[in-house]
């Protein structure tokens, strides 16, 4: 369930050096936690990790096989119509694996609400830290093992979170079995659930905000300049069908008087008929 209540975090410079704690985002952190829609999140992405190779050989795929190995009567032995039946050795498999695909499709906001509930539960766990920056001018694994030191989270799984592509950084934490550096973006349910810690640049945290609030801001300018053009089409539309409507009448009325003068001539033939 959703609290109204403001989550904080530890928050550490760069250096590693401990500071005040940081109010983390409210449309991020708002302590919702929705255990079924972050399992079904992490079996999604585990079978897709699945390459679906395994494939076994039926008897019709097995060479040889093709004749009878002995005859079907006479031998006292049990009747065969091939080796490479089921039962022998060296025969056909029986409802085998296959090739096969073994993708789940999670739909965006069910993805999106499973990542925002793992990022709660590591929330409410005291178990997020926000780091200033990472000040990496080089790849350098010593470094990253004595940031993370300092932080208090050497042995364990820590998931580090940067505000875009971080090469130098990703480089220095890729020999560290214990140690994934992800862009905040691309981060996964699996991956939060998978880490003891989750370390986060500030940065990033500030750079989904703004997004969020550019893209709300994007939203409103577009639906403001809509609704004129909207209003104006309808106008256009208005005086379109009134000038179709008189035309419309006009030629009825063109119509009705050539009508009656048709018949005015008609009966005015028929008199002079008559009179003859």
């Amino acid at each position: 369930m959703a609290e109204n209540t403001t989550i904080n975090a530890a928050a550490y410079d760069s250096t590693g050096k401990k500071s005040s704690s940081v109010a983390l985002p409210a449309d991020l952190f708002d302590g919702t936690i929705n255990m079924p829609v972050m399992h079904q999140a992490v079996k999604a992405y585990l079978a897709n990790q699945r390459q679906g190779n395994a494939a076994t050989k039926t008897r019709g795929f097995v060479i040889g096989g093709n004749a009878k190995p002995w005859k079907q009567k006479g031998t006292g032995r049990a009747r065969q119509g091939s080796t490479r039946a089921p039962h022998w050795v060296g025969g056909g498999t029986v409802f085998g694996p296959t090739p096969r695909s073994y993708a789940q499709y999670v739909p965006r906001k069910v993805r999106a609400l499973a990542r925002k509930s793992a990022f709660n539960a590591r929330a409410r766990e005291n178990a997020l830290i926000v780091v200033d920056s990472f000040a990496f001018d080089a790849p350098k694994t010593s470094q990253l093992l004595a940031l993370l030191q300092s932080l208090g989270v050497a042995g364990k799984k820590v998931l580090i979170l940067t505000n875009g592509v971080n090469h130098n950084l990703y480089m220095s934490g890729r020999n560290l079995p214990s140690t994934h550096v992800l862009p905040f973006s691309d981060v996964s349910t699996y991956h939060i659930l998978w880490s003891d810690i989750v370390v986060v640049e500030n940065s990033a945290l500030g750079g989904s905000r703004e997004a969020a609030e550019q893209a709300e801001t994007a939203e409103n300018d577009s639906e403001a300049v809509a609704t004129p053009r909207r209003a104006a089409k309808k106008t256009t539309r208005k005086a379109a069908t009134k000038t179709a409507g008189r035309k419309t009448a006009a030629k009825k009325t063109v119509a009705k008087k050539s009508t009656a003068k048709k018949a005015a001539a008609k009966k005015t033939t028929t008199a002079k008929k008559k009179g003859k």
